[in-house]
């Protein structure tokens, strides 16, 4: 069976000069954005006091991002900022000037005109930029890697997109759509990856996710918890766990969580720089297969390698197994703690704090972290049964062992 790997960042610190990019006021902006659209509401933050209790720790924390927008994963936060803040600046205003009611107006249509967001995705980030763009009267068009299934393809066309299953992977595919957007004309990119050159909309779709991460900050202290010990959080390209991390960062800067990064492994580009030690970006390429399909993504972003490297404590890559025992667990919690549907991306870093509490082969890994009975972790379960033949053959049928 294959095992977890871990790094301990060891990489040496950089200026951290993007940290700015997840500051509390930009955060507060974004969240001010989500609260004006008629469909938000906060999404749950579930104490899972009885599994806490069996894994040794003393309060564990999952934010259950199936409920968002009805989208069924978090991805559509950051599109949809990233639309405003793009709109803003093209008509010389202040995203806090253009709140749901507003972008949606017929005023504004005539001022700004229409524009056709490209984007690439494995899914869940596609379809919030559909969602969105049908929302504000926007156009997208939206590639899929190889791999990518029908339901998923299925769920973005239903937005109005155009969309289609490319025969490349996910980064050949981000290539690809940025090539059309600069053909196009009014055409922009809105990718969550940053490359040299191409920051400024990747910022935005951080600071979009801090929302996520702003409101279990509150549920936590609506608990009773002052704040997390420990933050598990995935990556894929690693906007997320940079958007997560910075925000931490900067809430809590005299007494940060432990931030701990988990990857699938065939895609654990993060990972493998952790690996490297000298702070330098790691590709992987070729066609990463895995059940995490929102994190099979090779290339970083090079905004929050920047913030991650920075901060992070340590970095894991966790094999598909893992992600599917963490998806049972959560599915089927003990009596008296809420279940969670957690897709496959979703669950994987419960399933490796699961594997860290209760296997004896990760237990200098539990020590490093100082996992143990006064831990209160937080975890973000970013999406739930996105293509739910696949999560019933694995929580159902128990495939993925």
């Amino acid at each position: 069976m294959e095992t977890i790997k871990w790094a301990v960042n060891e990489m040496p610190k950089a200026d951290d000069s993007q940290l700015q990019v997840m500051s509390l006021e930009n955060v507060a902006k974004a969240r001010a954005f989500h609260e004006s659209f008629p469909q938000y509401s906060v999404t749950p933050l579930v104490k899972l006091d009885h599994m806490a209790a069996y894994l040794g720790l003393k309060e564990v924390y999952v934010k259950d991002e199936s409920y968002r927008f009805g989208l069924n994963a978090f991805k559509v936060l950051g599109g949809s900022f990233a639309m405003a803040r793009y709109i803003a600046k093209q008509t010389g205003k202040d995203v806090s000037e253009l709140p749901y009611n507003v972008l949606t107006s017929d005023e504004l249509r005539k001022e700004f005109g229409q524009a056709t967001f490209f984007t690439a995705t494995d899914g869940n980030h596609g379809r919030g930029v559909a969602w969105a763009a049908n929302k504000l009267g926007q156009k997208a068009v939206v590639l899929m890697p190889k791999g990518s299934t029908q339901t998923r393809l299925n769920n973005i066309l239903k937005e109005g997109a155009k969309a289609t299953i490319e025969e490349e992977n996910y980064d050949e595919c981000v290539r690809m759509a940025n090539a059309m957007a600069e053909k196009t004309e009014n055409g922009v990119m809105v990718q969550d990856t940053a490359w040299d050159g191409y920051e400024e909309i990747p910022a935005w779709i951080m600071q979009g996710y801090g929302t996520m991460a702003n409101e279990a900050d509150d549920q936590l202290h609506e608990a009773g918890c002052e704040r997390p010990t420990h933050v598990f959080i995935q990556a894929g390209v690693g906007s997320l766990a940079g958007a997560v991390q910075g925000f931490f960062a900067n809430r809590y800067p005299e007494n940060p969580p432990k931030v701990v990064v988990v990857e699938a492994a065939p895609a654990a580009c993060l990972y493998k720089g952790a690996c490297a030690k000298d702070g330098a970006i790691r590709i992987v390429d070729g066609d990463m297969v895995t059940i995490m399909a929102g994190l099979a993504c090779g290339e970083p972003n090079t905004i929050s390698w920047d913030i991650l490297k920075n901060h992070v404590d340590t970095f894991i890559a966790t094999p598909d197994w893992v992600a599917a025992k963490g998806m049972r667990m959560l599915a089927a919690p003990f009596k008296g703690d809420q279940p969670v549907t957690s897709g496959e991306s979703g669950a994987a870093p419960f399933g490796t704090l699961a594997c860290i509490m209760t296997m004896d082969e990760y237990k200098p890994l539990r020590e490093h972290l100082g996992l143990d009975e006064n831990s209160k972790v937080l975890l973000f379960s970013t999406e739930g049964d996105t293509d739910p033949d696949r999560y019933k053959s694995i929580v159902w049928d128990g495939n993925e062992r």
